[in-house]
């Protein structure tokens, strides 16, 4: 863990804290309280989205992946990035490594990722906009005008670096990291690595030229952002505090579009609160209400996400074996075809 990332997560935490001590613990606790065991059947709903975000992956590879393995490996990013300290980068990471596990090619995995994570970042810029629009529809104008212009700032901010990323990505982004490194580090030879980047990029463009499924991966991201909605109002109606299906669509888009504007953070801890607080007055929802929402999720988030962490480290520790096998069977065979 680097230093912007213990920083990050530090503050994070520190306004955690804060904002619970700020709204009374006791009160937050006993409200989350409320929901009991209807926590699981939260957790086990967010199986829904989970799965159709491993189809928006699924579909780029859809010769060499199934949808079960691409499930897996959406289920091991998710834990990644939400529950440990590596940004929003550990989480696709961890999902490259899962599919070259399965057998794919790691360059076909990279590329498969980037693009699909792309489009579920541009899909959560859709889903943050038809939030606003909803919210623009049914607040005062007074409430509307005082989140408006912040809201539509911090979604231009996010769209204009989501499209240099894209631009990056047309132009060679993986080919053109790896030069710089190698400019950087000339002590090594990173021809094979650079190679390999090349590669990958030329994927990427291959799969941005097959726009069916481009749309088709947009669409389905889309489709789980908004099916995300039902969380939140499955997680009120628990604790209590019931809402409307277009109160939990405000909350649910517009918290989404500031956690995400806060992919620095690790888990955005302490943003996701202070979010949901500010976007409770807008739906009457008491604070303590909003905590507990958002603890909520957080406790879905360990419920799935603690036990992906721990497939997560058997599937390494059995390839790395696998590998370490592999490895010593083909050196003696080497040495034995050997010449004398």
């Amino acid at each position: 863990m680097n230093r912007t990332a213990i920083v990050s997560l530090t503050l994070g935490f520190a306004l955690f804290v804060a904002l619970l001590i700020w709204q009374g613990t006791g009160s937050v606790m006993s409200t989350l309280a409320a929901a009991g065991w209807g926590l699981l059947p939260i957790a086990a709903f967010h199986l829904v989205p989970l799965v159709l975000d491993a189809a928006a992956i699924q579909v780029f590879v859809s010769k060499s992946c199934t949808l079960g393995r691409a499930t897996l490996t959406r289920w091991v990013g998710e834990s990644v990035n939400s529950l440990l300290p590596a940004g929003q980068i550990g989480g696709p990471i961890a999902m490259v490594r899962q599919m070259k596990q399965r057998g794919m090619a790691g360059r076909e995995a990279a590329a498969a990722i980037t693009v699909s994570t792309t489009l579920q970042a541009v899909a959560q810029i859709v889903f943050a906009l038809l939030g606003l629009a909803v919210f623009g529809i049914s607040a005062t104008q007074s409430t509307s005008d005082s989140l408006w212009l912040p809201m539509l700032l911090a979604t231009a901010l996010v769209s204009a670096l989501l499209y240099a990323f894209y631009v990056a990505q047309r132009r060679g982004l993986f080919g053109w990291a790896f030069r710089m490194l190698s400019k950087m580090s000339s002590k090594r030879d990173w021809s094979s690595l650079l190679d390999r980047a090349d590669a990958v990029d030329e994927i990427v463009q291959r799969m941005y030229g097959h726009r069916r499924q481009v749309l088709a991966s947009f669409l389905l991201s889309l489709v789980g952002w908004i099916v995300g909605t039902v969380e939140v109002w499955l997680i009120l109606q628990f604790i209590g505090h019931p809402v409307s299906w277009v109160d939990a669509l405000l909350l649910e888009s517009l918290g989404q579009a500031i956690r995400g504007a806060a992919f620095f953070v690790p888990g955005s801890l302490g943003v996701q609160e202070g979010g949901y607080l500010l976007l409770a007055p807008l739906v009457g929802l008491p604070a303590d209400a909003a905590l507990a929402l958002s603890l909520a999720k957080r406790t879905r988030e360990l419920l799935l996400g603690v036990p992906g962490l721990v497939y997560l480290h058997f599937s390494e520790r059995g390839w790395r074996r696998q590998r370490a096998a592999q490895q010593s069977v083909s050196l003696p065979a080497a040495t034995d075809t050997a010449p004398l």
